[in-house]
């Protein structure tokens, strides 16, 4: 988890908000991401989407069985149903999304039900005060300093 702090950090020093993700295998970090869909002006470019992207590409398969994703923020309901369709073991992550969260917060993707034809098993709260401190601390300052829209790489506004 402490990677994927780091990798959250990066995405605030891009302007996007702070969730940072990585993606283990057997104890070695087979995948990275952080979020950047103002940057890419990619609406899917979420931490966890990128981490999975980045080891799906490292290892030239789209199954990530037997593999743990350490996420800074409950992952949204797009990126569990990657996260499912990858067939990732278990989701461990940081602080929980009252306004989205999809492991328990807002809807109850994570850990599968039952329901899904692969179940994921996912826990909450590993260092959930310094993640949570840090998006807190984003979106202070944001409010404060950007009243206007988000601008993407290429010049064009994100309403």
């Amino acid at each position: 988890m402490q990677r994927a702090i780091q990798l959250a950090r990066q995405a605030e020093a891009h302007g996007e908000v702070p969730v940072g993700a990585v993606l283990v295998r057997d104890g070695e970090i087979i995948g990275e991401g952080w979020n950047q869909p103002i940057g890419a002006c990619d609406p899917s470019a979420h931490a966890e989407i990128m981490a999975l992207r980045d080891a799906g590409q490292r290892l030239g398969n789209y199954r990530l069985t037997d593999t743990t994703l350490y996420v800074t923020l409950e992952p949204c309901p797009m990126c569990a149903g990657a996260i499912v369709h990858a067939r990732v073991g278990r989701v461990v992550f940081a602080a929980c999304d009252p306004r989205g969260g999809a492991a328990g917060s807002m809807f109850d993707l994570l850990p599968s039900d039952g329901r899904f034809n692969h179940q994921t098993m996912c826990e909450g709260g590993l260092l959930a005060v310094e993640a949570g401190e840090m998006l807190r601390d984003f979106f202070r300052t944001r409010r404060v300093k950007n009243k206007g829209p988000a601008i993407c790489a290429d010049g064009e506004h994100d309403a």
